[in-house]
C-alpha cells in the first residue's frame, strides 16, 4: 500500500474556512478548504488513501469518495508539497 507524507516543512496558516500553504523554497501558494486542511494535518504522518478516509470519516462522519482523495494526494504531489513515505 503506497504512503504518502508532506514534503517538507512549509508554512501553514488556517484563516476561516480556509488553508494556506506557502513553500518559501519555490515561492509558491496553495490553497486548500478545510477539508483539505484536515488532511494536510494528517499528512504529517505517513498516510494512505484507507486511513485519509477513515479520519475523514471519523471527524466529518461522511464518506469520502477513495477516488476524490487519491486525486486531491495527486495533486499535492504535482504541487511538490508530498511525496512517497518509506
Amino acid at each position: 500500500m503506497v504512503h504518502f507524507i508532506q514534503k517538507n516543512s512549509f508554512e501553514a496558516t488556517h484563516i476561516e474556512d480556509e488553508w494556506i500553504i506557502l513553500d518559501t523554497d519555490q515561492f509558491t501558494v496553495t490553497r486548500l478548504n478545510d477539508l483539505g486542511g484536515f488532511c494536510w494535518l494528517k499528512l504529517r504522518e505517513a498516510q494512505t488513501v484507507d486511513s485519509l478516509s477513515e479520519a475523514i470519516d471519523h471527524e466529518y462522519g461522511s464518506n469520502c469518495e477513495k477516488t476524490s482523495i487519491d486525486k486531491f494526494l495527486s495533486d499535492l504531489m504535482k504541487c511538490g508539497l508530498i511525496d512517497h513515505a518509506i
